[in-house]
């Protein structure tokens, strides 16, 4: 996965808060995955619109953190979920 690539939630998988658990949850076929407030964050950014780098830009300058350590964390995170095919990645 590089910088310039553009993460977006395929058909069927959204995210959904949880109200039992107060949570928020990535719900995909079959599947679901509770996910913490970094996870939810990061998310709460796909649109299929930005890059990995405007996310991580915007993550960083909100919460104050490292570029390069929000950037490694997004590129992680969003690599799992499209390993788990429950993120699409395409590139500009």
């Amino acid at each position: 996965m590089t910088a310039a690539a553009i993460p977006s939630l395929p058909r069927g998988v959204r995210t959904h808060h949880d109200r039992v658990r107060d949570t928020e949850v990535l719900l995909g076929p079959e599947r679901a995955l509770m996910l913490d407030e970094i996870g939810a964050a990061i998310l709460s950014e796909v649109d299929g619109k930005r890059s990995v780098a405007e996310i991580s830009a915007l993550l960083a300058a909100r919460y104050g953190a490292p570029p390069d350590a929000v950037q490694s964390d997004v590129v992680e995170f969003l690599g799992d979920l499209a390993d788990k095919r429950l993120l699409d990645m395409s590139h500009a």
